[in-house]
């Protein structure tokens, strides 16, 4: 399986995985991915056997090449003699001559008109739910649905890890991370700081998680949420704290995995909160809603930007796919969003609504 990308994009993937691996059950899983694939997956229970890392590859994984290494890969990848080699990695340009120069037997994936045709292919439209896609290319190679969403299974020793980032003494979790690769997916840090100053003073913990480019906006939204406590007189209220830039992947997971409710950008760790089984409040703008959203409403809750134009040239924002022209802005699509509905879900899912 040719998955590179975040963290979110593995997740979009591992219905597929688990699709295969039930429907051939005696059959070894490989994923080719990213170090933070192999970081989460790899001897972690679950449908993944193992996780090579892939090389740096134009369009495939961003990074200077080297075509020694290049070759290198291939040929070890060759003498590995796959049955079947799985594409859900884009619309096909640069993947699907990298998936065909593995040699495997048969291969399915995805792929728009003026891609390489593997033996069996899906039309990539780049609006569609990405698990949804994942599920489709399994079902080229007869692997029908298992889980329509990711699942991972979290290990004792990650929850014993994160336990120390708690506090006992809090009505619960509220786990916030403000960062996302794109900047026009971001919600302003002082809008997040509005809903954890409601949370904390509702009584529940507050934990600002993210790697270190996301510890500006931490820092901001404890300030903010610092400053509301105050003008409500809340001052004792559990304060909000930040551990940006201080967790190792699998003490990420377990503190999603110990939250009572994760609040998020459309992001990797958000995507990690769903597939431990944690209730999640998601901002998005309407296209990423459409191929990243979580499909219930149970335990998931979305709120959503229409912006279609940029706020400040006016230029299309819906067109998307390799040839689209992009602006160079980067404002919020987000800021549009309410603080004030955002809590009232984020609410609602901490009392089990």
């Amino acid at each position: 399986m040719l998955r590179g990308g975040g963290l979110g994009d593995l997740m979009f993937a591992m219905p597929g995985i688990a699709a295969l691996a039930a429907a051939y059950p005696e059959a070894t899983v490989t994923v080719l991915g990213t170090p933070a694939a192999k970081a989460l997956l790899e001897g972690r229970p679950g449908p993944v056997d193992e996780v090579v890392v892939l090389p740096f590859a134009e369009g495939v994984r961003p990074g200077p090449e080297d075509p020694a290494a290049l070759e290198d890969f291939f040929a070890r990848m060759r003498e590995r003699k796959f049955d079947l080699a799985v594409q859900i990695h884009g619309g096909g340009r640069y993947s699907n001559p990298f998936l065909l120069k593995l040699g495997a037997r048969h291969t399915v994936g995805t792929r728009t008109p003026d891609a390489e045709a593997l033996e069996r292919n899906l039309p990539y439209i780049y609006y569609q739910n990405e698990a949804m896609r994942g599920l489709e290319v399994a079902g080229l190679a007869g692997a029908p649905a298992r889980n329509l969403e990711a699942r991972l299974e979290v290990t004792d020793g990650e929850r014993e890890a994160a336990e120390r980032h708690r506090d006992a003494g809090a009505r619960g979790l509220l786990t916030i991370h403000p960062g996302a690769t794109d900047p026009r997916r971001r919600w302003p840090a002082e809008n997040f700081g509005e809903v954890a100053a409601g949370a904390a003073a509702d009584g529940w913990q507050v934990l600002i998680v993210g790697d270190d480019g996301d510890a500006d906006a931490a820092e901001e939204i404890i300030d903010v949420a610092r400053r509301r406590l105050r003008e409500q007189g809340a001052e004792a209220a559990p304060t909000v704290t930040s551990v940006t830039g201080k967790l190792s992947l699998p003490e990420l997971l377990g503190v999603l995995a110990l939250s009572d409710v994760m609040l998020g950008n459309d992001s990797g760790p958000r995507h990690l909160a769903m597939a431990v089984g944690t209730r999640t409040v998601g901002l998005f703008w309407l296209g990423n809603l459409i191929n990243a959203g979580p499909l219930g409403r149970g335990l998931h809750r979305t709120h959503m930007s229409w912006v279609t134009h940029c706020p400040e040239c006016g230029a299309d924002v819906t067109q998307v796919g390799w040839t689209a022209e992009r602006c160079e802005h980067d404002p919020s699509f987000l800021a549009g969003i309410e603080p004030a509905a955002v809590y009232a879900d984020v609410r609602a899912l901490m009392d089990g609504e």
